[in-house]
């Protein structure tokens, strides 16, 4: 992914810990996030337990921008903690996430992307109903305003509500059908 959303970018690194050592891993992973945030950038981190069956820790961070996360990344303290960590974790998989997909994160497990057709409906629907609401309330401040500045007034609003409201609000509301398989719903 090249682009980045205006909210930054998301890392999602799925970890398997070495049976009996999940004391150390919880040490360690404390260290993580106490490391990250003295990095210009870092908007915050969180841990995902492992489904009830399963044996995979997901470490959740984010940074405002691909070049502060390189930073991170390419710090010599991350490299000493994750050399530390190689003794009793491995690193199963690493996600980043940008932009719109990290609207469809799935919540509580390891980053899945909903059919795209899904996506699809979703984001359009939100577009639409967020399109006419905003022209219509905006009417009367921009009527006699240039196309181009009409635009802009509905478009900054509406992206700023996608992002940080309506699209987290609704991935999560609506994740049993986004995420959700099968015949008929693939």
């Amino acid at each position: 992914m090249s682009a980045t959303g205006a909210d930054g970018i998301t890392v999602v690194v799925a970890r398997e810990v070495a049976t009996g050592r999940e004391a150390e891993f919880h040490a360690w992973v404390e260290e993580l996030p106490t490391a990250a945030q003295r990095f210009p950038g870092h908007l915050g981190s969180g841990l995902r337990e492992p489904a009830p069956e399963g044996s995979v820790w997901h470490v959740v961070y984010r940074f405002d921008s691909p070049e502060r996360l390189a930073a991170w990344e390419g710090s010599a303290q991350r490299e000493e903690l994750l050399q530390h960590g190689s003794e009793f974790v491995r690193t199963v998989a690493v996600r980043r996430l940008d932009g719109m997909d990290a609207w469809f994160a799935a919540p509580g497990g390891p980053p899945a992307r909903p059919p795209r057709w899904k996506t699809f409906v979703m984001t359009a629907t939100v577009i639409l109903v967020l399109q006419v609401l905003l022209s219509a309330a905006l009417r009367p401040l921009v009527g006699d305003w240039p196309q181009v500045a009409r635009t802009a007034a509905v478009i900054v609003p509406l992206v700023a509500l996608m992002t940080w409201v309506v699209m987290p609000l609704l991935s999560r509301s609506l994740a049993s059908w986004l995420y959700r398989s099968g015949p008929g719903n693939p």
